[in-house]
């Protein structure tokens, strides 16, 4: 991908930095779309809930990148929370793609973030970007976020969307929890352990959004999942194994519905979601087992 200018929101969070440091590492400059007023030419205000973005600042993009979004398990669910939750996603993929369809030299593609949890809960079955979505507060969600990125689309904006699952790092998402709580010996299967997770090291996350952004034939959804999903038990197994920590603890079903509430379901749903399109496009994973993934972590 030659040298451009490329629009990211949610550069501050865990897949948004990590996708920014590696476009500045190759030459490539970054427009940070940020709450505050902006401090440089390198940010663009914006009010995701209230859908408000200063387009002007968007001009001269090739890309723009929507990864932002309130953290799906930064707190409990509350009703509020969940509007929140909603309102960030929805409200903000609806402002950027609004601007990105005025402006009168249009970026050439539009990557827009999305969820695995398009699925909802799938037991065994294995489920690929063919697949319906799935019912409950997730599955919705991610129609409705995926549907608001339309008007991109009918201005002849390339336009994909990235079904992320459970991304494996250090730094925050779900492992950002779980590696302290194993690395102190606390760690164990969440409920009977037969639920799949489809997850993504952080490293592969960044390259399939790269892919994405340079490969002008890519468009719509695409699941960022390793190959192999595996269940909660053997995901527990291999965190004991690469941490080099005992695996005792198991959190009862009850426990977490009581800690966690509605959430709790998401954490027990079983997810065995494939990348099907990204493999067929020619992406390669450097990290598609997980222990492989946990060690880069």
């Amino acid at each position: 991908m030659e040298r451009t200018r490329i629009a990211v929101a949610g550069a501050s969070g865990l897949i948004g930095s990590a996708l920014v440091r590696s476009l500045t590492a190759d030459g490539h400059e970054v427009v940070r779309l940020v709450r505050h007023a902006p401090r440089s030419e390198a940010e663009v205000r914006w009010d995701p809930e209230r859908g408000r973005v200063d387009a002007a600042g968007l001009a001269g993009c090739s890309a723009v990148v929507n990864l932002a979004g309130a953290g799906v398990g930064d707190h409990r669910w509350t009703d509020a929370y969940k509007r929140r939750i909603h309102d960030s996603r929805v409200h903000g993929t609806a402002a950027l793609a609004k601007a990105v369809a005025a402006l009168d030299e249009r970026p050439r593609v539009f990557v827009n973030g999305s969820a695995m949890g398009y699925y909802g809960e799938t037991g065994e079955r294995v489920v690929d970007e063919s697949a319906p979505a799935g019912r409950g507060f997730l599955p919705e969600l991610c129609v409705e976020w995926e549907a608001a990125a339309d008007p991109a689309r009918a201005a002849g904006v390339r336009t994909a969307f990235t079904r992320t699952g459970l991304v494996v790092a250090r730094g925050g998402g779900a492992w950002g929890r779980l590696f302290p709580l194993f690395r102190a010996g606390l760690g164990g299967r969440m409920g009977d352990g037969r639920q799949y997770w489809s997850y993504i090291a952080l490293h592969d996350e960044v390259a399939a959004l790269r892919h994405l952004l340079d490969r002008d034939d890519l468009s719509g959804p695409f699941n960022l999942t390793a190959p192999e999903p595996l269940t909660n038990r053997e995901i527990t197994a291999a965190m004991g194994r690469v941490l080099h920590r005992p695996t005792l603890f198991p959190v009862p079903a009850p426990v977490l519905r009581t800690v966690l509430g509605e959430m709790a379901g998401d954490v027990l749903g079983s997810a065995r979601v494939v990348p099907k399109r990204l493999l067929e496009s020619g992406f390669t994973f450097a990290f598609p087992g997980i222990e492989d993934a946990l060690r880069a972590a």
